[in-house]
């Protein structure tokens, strides 16, 4: 694998890591890939654990995420049956599953951040912290990972373990930052996407395929997720300049989303996935 580029954590500790490029798959792997991850998510600014909406940046992010789950709830309800059992792993503070169990759907979330789980606790959501507490030879219609793909140690066994929970006509739902999108490109290590050493993969389109179709998966539908080209300018432009540029961050993020009308590559995209 060759060395693709140097970044580092600009969210908590400052720390280098490198971005190697594996050929095959056609995606980057962060390395050294920590022991103790957990320390990585110990910070006030970690937006997807807390319901905070102190700065102008939370505020953004809580409004976006308030239309992103309506579009979610959406997207699974098209590949609903009989059966409404969903899985969402990384369930942060639970609110996804707060929509889709209010839409009749039977819930069940995974969530190792004890923090978070407290959070969705309070609103009436009951998170388990490992698959491997999940009740004995339960399956799942639909599993979605909002996010959550590219911050899981021990990727191959993971998917595996996923494709196992999925019933035969089931539905993974992965959404995933796009390496390859224009914003990535100008950022480069200042990428706020890259968010190292949390994000220990970066993913392609093709790395997607190539990962899942090992398993007898197929990929049939992409989404793109238009609003997180702007929120990640706006913080790759602060790590870049140590400032929040808004002006020059919309523009970014408008030109990454104009040019993905064309070339497909999308700041992030949501990937959907089911059996051959």
């Amino acid at each position: 694998m060759k060395l693709y580029l140097e970044t580092k954590d600009y969210t908590l500790t400052g720390e280098s890591f490198k971005l190697l490029h594996d050929p095959v798959l056609d995606m980057l792997i962060t390395e050294p890939q920590p022991d103790n991850l957990g320390r990585y998510y110990e910070s006030e600014d970690y937006i997807s654990h807390t319901d905070a909406k102190k700065s102008l940046v939370d505020k953004m992010y809580h409004t976006v995420k308030g239309y992103n789950l309506k579009s979610k709830l959406s997207l699974i309800n098209s590949y609903a049956s009989t059966d409404k059992t969903i899985l969402d792993v990384g369930a942060g503070t639970g609110d996804f599953l707060v929509r889709a169990k209010h839409d009749g759907w039977k819930i069940y979330g995974i969530e190792p951040n004890g923090l978070a789980r407290l959070k969705a606790e309070e609103k009436g959501v009951m998170l388990l912290d490992d698959l491997n507490t999940l009740p004995m030879g339960q399956k799942f219609e639909v599993i979605t990972l909002w996010h959550v793909l590219e911050h899981l140690p021990n990727l191959e066994s993971q998917v595996s373990k996923l494709v196992g929970l999925l019933t035969e006509s089931g539905t993974l739902v992965i959404a995933v930052p796009n390496f390859k999108s224009y914003d990535a490109e100008y950022y480069k290590e200042f990428w706020a996407a890259f968010d190292v050493p949390r994000h220990l993969w970066h993913f392609s389109q093709k790395s997607i395929q190539n990962i899942f179709g090992k398993y007898g998966m197929k990929l049939v539908r992409t989404k793109p997720m238009f609003f997180d080209a702007f929120y990640v300018a706006l913080l790759s432009e602060k790590y870049k300049n140590s400032k929040q540029n808004f002006i020059k961050a919309f523009l970014i993020g408008l030109i990454s989303n104009l040019r993905a009308l064309r070339s497909k590559e999308y700041s992030s995209l949501i990937y959907v996935i089911k059996r051959r």
